[in-house]
């Protein structure tokens, strides 16, 4: 009983739901009969008011798909009548077919239908065909018909929204076609939509197969596809290509909004073809009519001719036509090679059966096209294609064949050759191309076209490629992150062996004209070329690029000649003269040492506020002068972006070859190419040093000024290639490619990735495991860099002059040029930049393995440089190895390291004949660091041998020392006058703290007696006391040892501030009345100059 009366229930629920549809209906049909019997009348009178139409067209809109169904061409004819009255009346001619010929005759309509009219009824037609499926492929011919006739009106004849409704009433019937239910029926080959649709394109809602579909007994995509509907489809395809040029011709009267619907409404058609047969034929005109829309954007900003919108309709549609026609199944079947070889890793497997029909429609056909036929088909490779009515209205005696074209080997390389000059002459000029959209649509095309097309596009690949490395680092987020998931996806692939020919190929091209563009005049160019390069090399991977540098010492050698070409000092010619002025020092700089000391000094009382500035101090530094830094002379070259990008390829490759397993011994073959231009540059000076040889006779040879130069562009190149080891420089990269990783697909294996494979972040990440976590490799980086760091100190680079010298050697000196002083201050200012770089690369280890001793002394030297860039380098790179080595300031630094610098000091003073620059080093760590008051103790035995220096023996063995080592006696005076004032202070405060303690022991000592007596007769209190008594000895003992300690300790000090401040007087006093007195009273600053 139960389950018939839940029977009953549902049954009577059905029932109710389809009476309550009943009535809908029913509303729905006299709503329409009123409406469309107001249209008939409106047909017969035109000045009838027609606000009627707007009512049917907010029913039509309303009103669901199936509700509307029933009543299609109930609905549909009134609405044809009267847009055929409308467009009869705005046509300025008639076709008319009589004894199979065409006549023109001129209209004469008695009514006329408004363009309000027309618009509305365009509006309302719309609605139905989006909404309602044809019934048959007869009805859905008529409505093209008539559609047909519309869209031949031009921009004189009709008004824009009338010619734009009706593309958009003829899109509507597109994409309302949809495949049918037979399995076997042509229409299962095709993508039904275009293959690559934008985010807001195509807002049409997708078609659901209905009923009245099923049920048809013709196919309507599959008659799309046949051979009697081409002329037809050729037909549409003139008309759109036509409506969208027409706009653009007009200037800016044109109507963008009518070229962006036409070119959209193209690719739908496309889309419903879908297939090569059909559309081979038309691809020369219609690639040459979308080549005009993509050569009109260079000239075209403005108007209909220069919509965005619009070029990147034509840029998706060119590559939609070309996927179906070119795509790599079709040619290879058309070249008889297995479509296995040649098919695209990206590519959907195929149905067998549609294989197997694929196979069918290539087979050769018996009968032979007419010599006419054949005419025809030549005249439209030439980029023609059929338009007007001569498509739709032929003749059966003038011989046509069908409009379709054997596609043989020929064709396809002609064909291919005029779509390679074309997408040759565009793409590279788009991929840069100022609106995101339009590059989105490169993108999107060039990533169909490498997958569908790669064997028939052969001769385009690299281009495309080429492309892609310019979207790979876009500006924009959203196309570089989705072009770099693509390469990613692209190189890690499997199965496309020539891609990996092509990147090898495209490397090599890119890395021979690289040194050409930097060195032009076009910066943009050179930029675009250096990031394509980058790219490519980080997406690589170490096995390819070592691959490539591994060959042989030649390949290796002639990669970083390239560099050097682009990065050498000769580049400055390269430049304006406008930009050489513009990089000139005007000012004489700031030093931060001297910030330092200030704020040190003004906030000594308080550790934290020390520790604070210092700290915004080193922030200040790392904005400003940032290691390593561009090189002086590249500023005339181009800008700090391309000379990051050069860098990011030399460090890529430095990190790739360091961490490569097969190349361990090479990468020290690598790095010594460089480094053997600045040993050769050593060796010359020695061999100047041992032929007495003047500075003016040296740089009167002419490979002297090559030398050096050749020297500055290889320590760069030493500088970034140890710098792509460090944390920082990986950090970078990974920033400048961070964004296509997250876009990365799930589709491709990683355990399928071979030998030519990059993995972006993923990869990096493993190389720096391989540096830091792994001893050996850790090992071989220290060493590298221990043995260009001892290149670098040498002391024959050192000793090239920066300026003229005294006025005793002026003769000698006189005729250098100032370009030598200019080069050898750039080649000390980038070696010094090159030890900043190793600290960073080695953090902690290059203090620990010596590198910070062997070095401080040329620093602090460089301080005091004569130069201000090679003054300024050395200030910032003391700062960033402070903050590196956890010291708060320069100070803290050289005081951590005072009784090693002390002692180095010392022990070269000993032999002032091989290192003549001590006393420089010891007046710059005690004027400019400030620190002597820290370290006066140990200031003493410097200062007897700077006596020792200014006696008359030592003035005559080394002049030129005098005034080092007067600079220096004036910072030891300056800080014994700081200690002896302090002196005083001191020991008045010892005496009360000795006069405390001595109250204090006083009192102490009587109130433990006093105590001791009152619990005599307590035994055990007796023995607590005895035990507190003498823990309270042993504690003033050891306090009264602490005071007799700091006692000697302050007479020991006294005696060394005594000892020191009397070898000043005796060192400087007989230099005041010397033959050169007034620099020896600067020296000693006891006059303001």
């Amino acid at each position: 009983m139960e389950e018939n009366e839940h029977y009953r229930g549902n049954s009577n629920a059905i029932v109710d739901e389809t009476e309550q549809h009943d009535v809908m209906n029913n509303v729905l049909f006299l709503e329409l009969k009123h409406l469309c019997v107001q249209l008939l009348d409106l047909l017969q009178n035109s000045k009838k008011n027609h606000f009627f139409l707007s009512q049917l067209l907010h029913l039509l809109q309303r009103s669901s798909p199936p509700s509307l169904q029933p009543f299609l061409d109930y609905t549909l004819f009134p609405l044809l009548l009267l847009f055929d009255a409308s467009v009869n009346c705005r046509s300025s001619m008639e076709s008319k077919s009589k004894d199979n010929s065409l006549v023109f005759i001129p209209l004469e309509t008695e009514q006329k239908v408004s363009d309000s009219v027309g618009e509305g009824v365009v509006l309302c037609l719309e609605e139905v065909l989006k909404k309602c499926h044809l019934g048959s492929v007869d009805q859905m011919a008529v409505i093209l018909r008539k559609l047909t006739n519309g869209a031949m009106l031009s921009p004189l004849e009709a008004s824009e929204e009338f010619r734009e409704g009706v593309i958009r009433c003829f899109r509507a019937v597109l994409l309302n076609l949809c495949p049918c239910s037979n399995d076997s029926c042509p229409c299962k080959q095709i993508a039904d939509r275009p293959v690559l649709p934008s985010e807001n394109e195509l807002q049409l809602p997708v078609p659901n197969v209905s009923k009245y579909n099923s049920v048809s007994k013709e196919c309507s995509l599959a008659f799309l596809q046949s051979e009697p509907a081409s002329a037809a489809v050729g037909h549409w395809l003139s008309l759109m290509l036509k409506a969208a040029d027409n706009e653009a011709t007009r200037g800016h009267r044109g109507s963008s909004r009518i070229r962006v619907e036409a070119l959209i409404t193209l690719r739908m058609l496309v889309a419903k073809v879908g297939i090569a047969d059909a559309l081979a034929f038309y691809l020369p005109g219609v690639v040459s009519q979308l080549g005009k829309v993509l050569h009109a954007s260079r000239t075209m900003i403005s108007g209909a001719a220069g919509s965005t919108k619009a070029l990147d309709q034509a840029i998706r549609a060119l590559a939609e036509y070309l996927v179906i026609v070119l795509e790599d199944g079709v040619s290879a079947s058309i070249c008889g090679v297995p479509a296995d070889d040649i098919s695209a890793s990206f590519s959907s497997k195929q149905k067998p059966l549609a294989s197997f029909l694929e196979d069918l429609r290539h087979l050769p056909v018996k009968n032979i096209m007419p010599d006419d036929a054949r005419d025809s088909t030549e005249s439209v490779e030439e980029g023609s294609i059929m338009s007007g009515e001569d498509s739709i209205l032929v003749n059966a005696d003038t011989k046509v064949g069908p409009l379709h074209i054997n596609r043989t080997v020929d064709w396809l390389a002609k064909t291919t050759a005029h779509v390679n000059k074309l997408l040759s002459a565009t793409f590279p000029h788009l991929s840069v191309h100022p609106n995101k959209k339009v590059r989105q649509g490169i993108l999107t095309s060039v990533q169909a076209l490498l997958c569908k097309c790669s064997y028939a596009l052969k001769e385009s690949r690299l281009m495309l490629l080429e492309c892609l490395l310019v979207l790979v680092c876009d500006d924009s987020e959203d196309v570089s992150s989705d072009a770099q998931a693509f390469f990613r996806l692209l190189v890690s692939s499997k199965g496309k062996l020539q891609i990996e020919h092509d990147i090898s190929e495209l490397f090599s091209r890119l890395l021979e004209k690289l040194p050409q563009v930097v060195l032009g005049n076009e910066e943009s160019v050179a930029l675009s070329h250096a990031q394509k390069l980058l790219a490519i090399t980080y997406f690589a991977g170490p096995r390819f690029v070592a691959d490539h540098l591994l060959l042989s010492p030649v390949t290796a050698a002639r990669f970083l000649d390239v560099f050097a070409s682009c990065l050498s000092q000769n580049s400055v010619f390269a430049g304006s003269l406008n930009k050489l002025a513009a990089t000139r020092t005007t000012s004489p700089g700031f030093m931060h040492s001297i910030s330092e000391i200030q704020a040190i000094t003004s906030a000594e009382n308080s550790r934290f506020l020390v520790y604070q500035r210092s700290r915004d101090l080193h922030k200040h530094v790392k904005n400003e002068y940032e290691l390593p830094s561009m090189p002086p002379w590249f500023v005339n070259v181009g800008s700090q972006k391309l000379y990051q990008t050069l860098s990011g390829i030399l460090r890529l490759v430095s990190l790739y070859m360091f961490t490569d397993s097969r190349s361990e011994g090479s990468y020290s073959g690598l790095i010594d190419i460089p480094l053997g231009h600045l040993h050769k540059l050593i060796v010359e000076l020695r061999r100047k040093e041992l032929h007495k040889e003047s500075w003016q006779s040296w740089y009167a040879k002419t490979i002297s000024g090559h030398l050096v130069r050749q020297a500055s562009t290889a320590v760069c190149i030493l500088n970034e290639m140890i710098f792509g080891l460090s944390d920082q420089a990986i950090t970078s990269l990974n920033e400048m490619f961070r964004s296509g990783l997250q876009h990365e697909t799930n589709d491709v294996n990683g355990d399928d990735i071979g030998k030519f494979c990059g993995q972006g972040a993923a990869l990096l990440e493993d190389c720096v495991q391989k540096i830091y976590q792994n001893s050996g490799a850790r090992t071989r980086l220290i060493d590298y860099i221990g043995n260009v760091l001892h290149e670098y100190v040498s002391t024959e680079v050192w000793d090239l002059p920066l300026e003229l010298s005294s006025p005793q050697q002026s003769g000698e000196d006189g005729d250098i040029s100032f370009h030598a002083f200019n080069d050898n201050a750039v080649l000390h200012q980038v070696i010094i930049e090159g030890i900043g770089v190793f600290n960073i690369c080695l953090g902690k280890e290059f203090s620990s393995c010596g590198f910070l001793h062997s070095s401080l002394y040329m620093l602090l030297e460089n301080i005091i440089c004569s130069n201000f860039q090679v003054r300024r380098a050395a200030d910032s790179v003391l700062h960033v190895i402070s903050n590196t080595q956890n010291c708060p300031t320069v100070g803290h630094l050289v005081l951590e390291n005072s009784d090693y610098v002390i002692d180095s000091v010392c022990r070269q003073l000993r032999h002032l004949d091989v290192n003549p620059h001590v006393p420089n080093v010891l007046a710059t760590m005690l004027s400019y660091v400030g620190v002597a008051d820290k370290i006066f103790p140990l200031l003493e035995e410097p200062m007897r041998a700077i006596s020792m220096e200014l006696e008359i023996l030592g003035r005559h063995r080394h002049p030129i020392l005098t005034l080092p080592f007067l600079k220096a006696v004036a910072e030891i005076a300056k800080a014994s006058k700081h200690e002896a004032c302090e002196l005083p202070n001191e020991a008045e405060l010892n005496k009360k703290d000795v006069n405390l303690r001595m109250l204090t022991a006083e009192t102490r000592t009587e109130k433990n007696f006093g105590h001791s007596r009152s619990n005599a007769n307590n035994a055990l209190d007796k023995e607590n006391m005895d035990s507190g008594n003498c823990k309270t000895e042993a504690d003033m003992i050891e306090e009264w040892k602490s005071v007799i300690f700091k006692f000697n300790d302050s007479k020991r000090y006294r005696r060394i501030v005594g000892s020191i401040a009397g070898s000043c007087l005796v060192a400087a006093t007989p230099l005041v009345a010397s033959a050169d007195s007034a620099s020896c009273l600067k020296s000693l600053d006891v006059i303001e100059v």
